[in-house]
């Protein structure tokens, strides 16, 4: 497969560390990945769905220890530990190093070394990076066939370069005390042990596409962002382009793959999915900044997804997907999890294969539910009904506008436009979310979690901020506006304000407006606010005094946010840069 002296090394490497019993290398053909799905289902690995309703389709179940991220075992393993920063695990490199292949040393014995050469990014686009990742594992080769683009073409564009990253991921014996997800930005090196759950063991998602490549983009010059991306199309056949960043639970995938109300629908605007979790951002040649999503598929949270919540994530599962620790509808051999309709199956086996009783489910109670509440689905990003022609270009998309947002129940207006590129950065450093009845913990505290990056930022987030920072500087004039969003207003009984959904288009509309010089605004303390009446309520059961209400500015409020986002840069320390300083003095003077 490759002449790659880098390569052909490391491979050796891990072959004597591993001491595999058959060395496998994966095309990406068709009839190889064929094959892999019957040796799976032949050993129980993973179960073949009924194809006439889900052709291509195939359910598989982790280790009930083994179903989520685990943001305590993930480290960042850099030089000094000033380095990787205040916000992540750090060890010493050697040290890590040499404690992981003491757990990983012979553990493919009597199994296959799978060796998956992919790309993050169309193969051959100049915002692509490759990656190898060895794995013991075949659902995590059938999902990375998925998530990432794999080929030969892949060897054949890397050539004899040594700019890849090496994913190292091994099984093991799925033991939660030694289960460990490291990243090595320095050596361009990713290391996965004890563990089989998609989000550590898929190391061209986060662990790369965000930890190691934030700490390249840094290095490069470019951008990985925690963000989706989409076109929104106007009637006059226009297209412009938008990345926005949330926390988890503000509805980022609903917002990548919105369904215009029909109202806007009517007059001809549509939205089109580039992506809907990781945007990788460079300045193009006109110097404007241009993103693409480097992934190839939705690694998506089953629970909560419907028709109505969000019909295009929905059609995405239909053909060609692997559905993970949600419920096994025995009926029909299909699959089902809460939220997906109200029929709670009568035969059906729950996330973990045992029999599941409708009787006992409690919606309350977590423990009585059929799927796992974080159940997955990894579905071919072209099966996305809205899926965008530019998708597969790989020249990316210029993105006029970055949007964050969090869940604030009374802070944060339904939207606003940062003063400068400057202020928009404090604004992304500050982004917080309160959280709801579903996180675990006390109700409506204030989390802090930097443009959505706390858990992925590959080293010193004050460095990162920075960077955003230098960004700005080279981009000039041409950078793209920043703006906050919040869909999450409430009234005094906790009832939401704004529909949001398919209607948060009304604000988008806004945004591109105020990129263009279109709509007017109301400078406030802390940013450009809309005149009530550029957002656009037709059809919309929504009186004019309420819309007011949330776009209100409530000073009191501010002054104490004001408070609480200094004490939360404190943690950063000298390394906090100064014009994130001057932001939050400038922020106090104006309230």
């Amino acid at each position: 497969m490759t002449k790659n002296p880098t390569v052909i090394k490391w491979l050796e490497e891990m072959k004597e560390l591993l001491t595999p019993d058959q060395v496998m290398w994966i095309d990406g053909s068709d009839a190889q990945r064929d094959a892999l799905r019957k040796e799976a289902c032949e050993s129980g690995e993973m179960i073949e769905l009924n194809q006439e309703l889900l052709p291509g389709c195939y359910l598989h179940r982790t280790n009930p220890n083994d179903v989520a991220r685990v943001e305590d075992r993930t480290f960042i393993c850099t030089s000094t530990k000033e380095d990787a920063g205040p916000t992540n695990n750090w060890c010493a490199p050697e040290e890590m190093y040499k404690k992981l292949y003491n757990i990983a040393r012979g553990s493919y014995k009597g199994e296959t070394m799978y060796i998956v050469p992919f790309s993050m990014g169309p193969i051959g686009s100049p915002l692509a990076k490759v990656g190898i990742e060895v794995t013991d594992s075949i659902y995590v080769v059938l999902n990375m066939l998925i998530m990432t683009r794999v080929s030969p073409k892949v060897m054949e564009v890397l050539g004899d370069s040594n700019d890849w990253v090496r994913c190292l991921h091994s099984r093991c014996d799925i033991d939660p005390e030694y289960r460990y997800i490291c990243q090595f930005p320095e050596d361009n090196t990713i290391i996965s042990v004890n563990s089989g759950y998609g989000g550590n063991v898929l190391l061209g998602k986060k662990c790369f596409a965000l930890r190691i490549a934030s700490y390249q983009g840094w290095k490069e010059g470019w951008m990985a962002e925690h963000m989706l991306i989409l076109g929104l199309e106007n009637p006059k056949g226009e297209v412009k382009y938008i990345a926005a960043a949330f926390p988890s639970a503000c509805g980022k995938t609903n917002l990548a793959m919105l369904i215009p109300p029909e109202y806007l629908r009517k007059k001809g605007y549509k939205v089109w999915t580039i992506g809907d979790d990781i945007a990788w951002m460079r300045i193009g040649e006109d110097g404007r900044l241009y993103a693409i999503n480097p992934e190839n598929g939705f690694f998506g949270v089953a629970p909560g997804t419907n028709e109505k919540s969000n019909f295009n994530a929905l059609a995405s599962t239909k053909e060609g997907t692997i559905f993970t620790n949600v419920a096994h509808d025995l009926s029909n051999n299909t699959v089902w999890w809460e939220g997906l309709n109200k029929d709670l199956p009568t035969n059906a086996n729950d996330w973990k294969g045992n029999k599941w009783d409708p009787a006992k489910f409690d919606k309350a109670d977590k423990t009585t539910c059929a799927a796992n509440p974080n159940s997955r689905f990894t579905a071919p990003a072209k099966n996305c009904p809205c899926i965008s022609e530019e998708f597969d270009k790989g020249a990316g998309v210029p993105i006029s506008a970055i949007v964050f947002g969090g869940r604030r129940a009374k802070t944060a207006p339904l939207v606003y436009q940062s003063k400068s590129w400057e202020n928009g950065v404090f604004v992304g450093s500050a982004m917080a979310s309160e959280t709801t009845a579903a996180a675990a913990g006390a109700v409506g505290v204030v989390r802090r979690d930097p443009m959505a990056m706390l858990p992925f930022c590959g080293y010193n987030m004050a460095d990162y901020f920075q960077h955003w920072l230098d960004m700005g500087k080279k981009l000039g004039d041409k950078a793209p506006k920043i703006f906050n969003v919040n869909w999450f207003r409430t009234d005094d009984d906790g009832n939401f304000l704004w529909p949001g959904f398919g209607d948060n288009m009304r604000v988008l509309n806004w945004i591109l407006d105020r990129c263009e010089g279109k709509a007017e605004a109301t400078e406030t303390a802390i940013g450009y606010v809309p005149m009530p009446e550029d957002i656009d309520l037709t059809d919309l059961d929504m009186d004019m005094d309420t819309l007011k209400s949330i776009l209100t500015v409530d000073k009191d409020m501010w002054t104490k946010e004001a408070t609480e986002i200094e004490e939360h840069y404190k943690k950063f320390g000298d390394k906090l840069p100064n014009e994130l300083r001057e932001q939050l003095e400038n922020l106090k003077a104006a309230l």
